[in-house]
């Protein structure tokens, strides 16, 4: 297996997702990728004082995210599911938030679509685990990325901004911290992931519309599987295995996350879907993870078998659940496929 360097450049960073774009590096399933993207908007360098205009990357100009990629595996094939393992994720020192600082739904409802924007100004200390602001805050980091998605088949450019059921991109999901493995379905031969959206820390909701963005070096790992129970977007992590639904309306965006939690549940346990949903009742969290873009991302997550003590039917049902959601007692290494999990022979 090989080790890749991939750093972000006016070559090496995209603001859209798009079949047609180049990659910038193609790998081997099972390489490593250390990977450095830049904050959500390219910044270069941190601001001196709170809406200061600092510069940014010369390729950033459509209003997405700045995102490093496109990241193409050699012989990936549309039916194949891109296996992206976060091995590590390092926040940059510094990182910014704002809030009120465009017309929304949400920012009228607060009554704060007039402005003026606030900002606060973080120093991160990756070592320490947390990050203080220019008013004293302190906050615990938890880093992960918010964009983490692949390009599918259809013409032209396309905006980072919204999730899609096809693709992933912004899902904004806080879980997906080192230790997750995230499961994007593949559409186009390489798949063509792209990567970015640092954030050291965010609570579900991203309630401003920013968490504290920053820069981030990630070590990310890159498999291709087969035999996914779940045909969408979905993830383990170590809080539990995880389903999402993407609808700007938010019951849809809650239907389709549980109805692909109980497909998840019913290949686990050979259980019918009402059995199913019986068992997802006192087990399952219903999470929001971003309303701020007109853009509900709901996602159901199973917990963890050491944050429950739920009493399963069986022996063979505890441990296929202990299997898929990762054990605290013997936890899967990356070469061991998970249940109903096949790496692609290569």
């Amino acid at each position: 297996m090989t080790r890749h360097q991939l750093d972000p450049s006016p070559s090496t960073t995209v603001d859209v997702f798009s079949r047609d774009l180049p990659p910038v590096l193609t790998v081997d399933p099972g390489d490593t990728v250390v990977l450095r993207s830049l904050d959500a908007s390219g910044h270069l360098q941190p601001q001196t004082f709170p809406g200061e205009k600092a510069p940014t990357m010369a390729s950033k100009r459509r209003g997405g995210h700045c995102l490093t990629g496109p990241i193409a595996l050699r012989g990936a094939v549309p039916g194949e599911v891109l296996a992206v393992r976060f091995v590590s994720l390092r926040p940059d020192t510094w990182g910014y938030t704002v809030a009120a600082a465009r017309d929304t739904p949400l920012t009228r409802r607060l009554g704060l679509h007039e402005g003026p924007p606030a900002w606060l100004l973080w120093q991160i200390d990756a070592d320490a685990g947390v990050a203080t602001s220019d008013r004293g805050h302190t906050v615990r980091i938890a880093p992960f990325h918010g964009v983490t998605g692949v390009a599918w088949d259809e013409p032209g450019e396309h905006s980072t901004i919204p999730p899609r059921a096809v693709g992933g991109g912004n899902i904004d999901c806080k879980e997906l911290v080192a230790g997750s493995i995230l499961y994007l379905p593949v559409a186009v031969p390489g798949a063509l992931m792209s990567i970015g959206d640092g954030h050291a820390a965010q609570g579900d909701g991203e309630v401003a519309g920013t968490a504290i963005e920053c820069g981030m070096t990630t070590e990310l790992q890159l498999e291709l599987v087969t035999d996914r129970p779940v045909p969408g977007v979905h993830a383990e992590t170590p809080a539990g295995k995880i389903t999402f639904g993407f609808s700007p309306d938010l019951n849809a965006a809650m239907g389709g996350a549980l109805d692909a939690m109980l497909t998840w549940l019913q290949a686990s346990y050979g259980a019918g879907k009402a059995t199913a949903l019986a068992l997802a009742s006192p087990v399952l969290d219903l999470r929001v993870t971003q309303v701020a873009n007109q853009f509900m991302r709901c996602f159901r997550r199973a917990r963890s078998a050491d944050r429950t003590s739920t009493r399963w039917p069986s022996r063979a049902a505890r441990s296929a659940y202990a299997a898929a959601v990762g054990s605290p007692k013997r936890r899967r290494s990356w070469a061991e496929p998970s249940p109903k999990m096949k790496t692609r022979s290569r």
